[in-house]
């Protein structure tokens, strides 16, 4: 079973801009899942752990939480 988290830097529930991250079953090597909150059977975004990281890395420098 897939567990879907959602983003800390969402907000709440009843806000629009939300992401969703998981661990991947079924891959020979470990990935993360990135997808909307409000399109959950859209399309996902796999990443290895390392491009997760880097990823992340430029959102929050681009896009620093007040």
């Amino acid at each position: 079973m897939i567990v879907w988290r959602k983003s800390s830097y969402s907000g709440t529930q009843d806000e629009s801009d939300c992401v969703e991250v998981a661990g991947l079953p079924g891959h020979t090597v470990r990935v993360i899942g990135v997808r909307d909150s409000k399109n959950p059977a859209g399309p996902v975004l796999n990443l290895a752990p390392a491009a997760f990281r880097t990823l992340l890395h430029r959102l929050k420098s681009e896009y620093p939480v007040p």
